[in-house]
């Protein structure tokens, strides 16, 4: 079993800066994509970017230039530095994994979600 554990999320004005960390523990042999989600009120859950084992890299064109996802594959985390916050970013956030585990399943796996909130 694999989980995830997301943290770094809270109250920030417009403007402002946050980091989340997502850390992934359990039954893992590898990691290959890691990724932030988001989903705000009313609205689907949507990606906001996306770090392959490879370095490749995808983000959402409403992140492009303000985020940067990162990760320490050592740790199996995931970082997402968020810049130039605005209130439309406020949604819930969701760190996901994929990969195997030690018994060579492949595994797919969410964190619990952590709040960020962009004040005007």
């Amino acid at each position: 079993q694999v989980q995830l554990v997301e943290s770094g999320g809270g109250l920030v004005q417009a403007g402002g800066s946050l980091r989340l960390s997502c850390v992934a523990s359990g039954n893992i042999l590898s990691i290959n994509t890691m990724g932030w989600y988001r989903q705000a009120p009313g609205k689907q859950r949507e990606l906001v970017a996306g770090l392959t084992s490879g370095g490749s890299t995808n983000y959402a064109d409403s992140v492009k230039g303000r985020f940067t996802i990162s990760r320490d594959n050592a740790k199996n985390t995931v970082y997402l530095q968020m810049n130039s916050l605005k209130p439309e970013d406020t949604a819930v956030y969701y760190c996901n994994a994929d990969g195997r585990t030690r018994s060579n399943f492949r595994f797919g796996a969410w964190g619990q979600g952590t709040q960020v909130t962009v004040s005007s």
